[in-house]
């Protein structure tokens, strides 16, 4: 049973952002020991990966963060910044609760 993750963040973005969270990310999961780890019986994986895009631009520009996308569960964050790294981890990744503040609903 696969039950690896994969974070999807957007690095489309003129000023870069989308590169600065996935390195926040990359070091938060890291940091919090979330990036390899046994979950009922199950080993899992954490990977953050970055994408040309997401087809979130609309939602992009509301903000000066980036988009991504939580996968497998299809969770869809915007105007993430590099400080919202920590909370997004440990929130989302950690306890299993999505970070409402940074809900996109598409």
């Amino acid at each position: 049973m696969n039950t690896d993750r994969r974070l999807f963040v957007c690095v489309n973005q003129k000023s870069g952002v989308g590169e600065a969270v996935a390195k926040a990310l990359k070091k938060e999961v890291k940091h919090q020991g979330l990036k390899k780890q046994v979950v009922d019986g199950h080993k899992q994986r954490t990977q953050i990966q970055t994408c040309d895009c997401l087809d979130l631009c609309r939602q992009c520009k509301k903000g000066h963060g980036a988009a991504l996308i939580v996968y497998p569960e299809g969770t869809v964050y915007g105007n993430v910044r590099p400080a919202d790294a920590a909370e997004l981890v440990a929130e989302h990744l950690g306890r299993g609760h999505a970070l409402k503040r940074l809900l996109i609903d598409e």
